[in-house]
């Protein structure tokens, strides 16, 4: 049989192709090309007019002795054009109806809901938002500013087909008083479309002052609730600085396996807040009374913490948390991620759980001082690193339903029902009590325990609703079901984590 005739290298095809062309002429235009193509493909996007169809690719020649340093310098301009930021959504076009410029309260989450909330209200009232003010007047005394804990340009950018949003207000209003309100809680879309436009349309400028749960979690149309979505998992992404530290940490802690994150809210405000202070000295507890009366804003004043307690309104103590872990069946030796602040009591208030849990860490263990040293007298920002790491673990515990507790259990929900341990914190300190007065056994007290716990695990579920009690229903962000698809997806989505 007669050998087929070798066909010839590359190189010599496209010499035979007459390519007569430099290596380095070839490169520049093929990167031309390519920027050229790119800033077209932007053009497209921004006019809303689909974006043409990419040119077959064909094989070319490069020619001459220096291919291969043309080769990299084609590839380099690919990589360059590969790794430009992607396409602005095309801008939505309205007739603005006026300014609104919100005040947010709380600490980080409280007004990260506020923030989904105030989008959504700008979007259907046709409202330009000026980027939120933060709350500095609040315990931590935080004095951060919106750019300094979130990504700016990414919050605006990511929104600009629903919302214009703004810097700054413009400087024609910057001598105007604008008209400052508190909207009603828990309000539907129809308050702010009856009550509140047309105020922002004869003032042209209205601040809201407070701004947590100004919007109702349940009846809002479909598309309003799957905005608050896209605002709080796409467009509130931190600055590049916390998600580099979050993402740090993260990555130390998955090199030793998985990971449980404790959200022990036993801090110094909270007690002081809810007047909850079981487990404290006489002296803790008057410190704590002192300052509940020091902030006037906080109504209640005497509050019966034993009483309080036994309804479930208290955080759990370290203590009690840590009888929880064990009845859970935790082992020994669980990787715990602490996230909180400064706990009240300090050391010898966590010396129970790091006997029981000796693998416990927090993020001033995982960070330089250098790193954190930017943080430190930024509650806010560092309340940003916990949030990063309690979204990533295996399993997320608050001691405490506040607003970390439920947005972080919402998110995790959005990216995969991962688990969430919802203590039922009512029947654990009967459970607690009973088992401290020996009057169940330690067996008892972990069956109960664990068969109290089975349906609290973060699973696929509707929230609860409450006509006329929102503040009793279940809380829109801690499990935003119109966003997470259809049931049946959801249980595949479901991940199950031993514990």
């Amino acid at each position: 049989m007669a050998k087929r005739k070798a066909s010839p290298p590359a190189a010599v095809r496209c010499r035979l192709g007459g390519a007569g062309a430099s290596a380095v002429g070839w490169a520049l235009r093929v990167a031309t090309s390519i920027v050229a193509w790119t800033l077209l493909l932007h053009l497209f996007t921004f006019l809303g007019i689909p974006r043409p169809t990419l040119p077959v690719a064909r094989p070319f020649c490069l020619g001459g002795r220096n291919s291969s340093a043309a080769a990299e310098a084609v590839a380099a301009a690919g990589e360059a054009a590969h790794l430009a930021p992607p396409a602005l959504r095309p801008r939505r076009l309205y007739k603005s109806n006026g300014y609104l410029l919100v005040s947010c309260n709380g600490g980080l989450n409280q007004m990260r809901a506020a923030i989904c909330d105030m989008v959504t209200v700008a979007r259907y009232l046709n409202l330009t938002m000026v980027i939120p003010e933060l709350d500095k007047q609040s315990f931590w005394a935080d004095p951060s500013d919106f750019g300094d804990i979130f990504d700016v340009n990414h919050f605006i950018d990511s929104l600009r087909d629903e919302v214009k949003i703004v810097k700054e207000l413009p400087q024609k209003f910057s001598e105007k008083v604008p008209l400052s309100m508190q909207p009603i809680s828990w309000s539907s879309e129809k308050y702010y479309l009856r009550q509140i436009l047309p105020l922002v349309r004869k003032h042209k400028v209205v601040r809201f002052s407070k701004t947590d749960s100004r919007l109702a979690n349940n009846g809002l149309p479909l598309k309003l609730q799957k905005l608050r979505c896209h605002v709080n998992y796409n467009a509130l992404r931190f600055t590049p600085s916390i998600e580099a530290l979050g993402n740090k940490m993260v990555s130390v802690l998955r090199r030793t396996g998985s990971f449980i994150v404790l959200h022990l809210r036993y801090e110094m405000d909270m007690l002081a807040f809810s007047g909850c202070t079981h487990g404290c000295s006489d002296e803790e507890t008057e410190e704590l009374t002192r300052m509940r009366y020091a902030y006037p804003w906080w109504k209640e004043k005497e509050i019966d913490s034993d009483k309080k307690r036994l309804e479930g309104l208290c955080p759990l103590t370290p203590g009690e948390t840590t009888l929880v872990l064990k009845a859970l069946g935790f082992p020994r030796d669980t990787r715990i991620y602490i996230a909180s602040g400064e706990i009240y009591g300090g050391e010898k208030r966590l010396a129970v759980l790091k006997t029981e849990f000796p693998n416990i860490v927090r993020k001033e263990m995982l960070l330089s001082d250098d790193e954190l040293r930017p943080f430190q007298k930024h509650s806010t920002q560092m309340a940003a690193l916990d949030y990063l790491v309690s979204v990533a673990s295996d399993v997320f515990i608050p001691s405490n339903d506040g607003n970390m507790a439920k947005v972080v259990e919402g998110h995790r929900r959005f990216t995969g029902f991962h688990k969430t341990i919802q203590l039922d914190r009512k029947r654990l300190v009967e459970l607690i009590d009973l088992f401290e007065d020996q009057e169940l056994s330690w067996e008892e007290f972990s069956v109960a325990v664990k068969e109290l716990h089975m349906g609290r695990m973060s699973q696929p579920t509707r929230r609860r609703v409450i006509p006329g009690q929102p503040k009793e229903e279940d809380y829109f962000y801690a499990n935003p079901h119109e966003c997470l698809g259809p049931a049946k997806k959801r249980r595949e989505r479901l991940k199950h984590i031993e514990i």
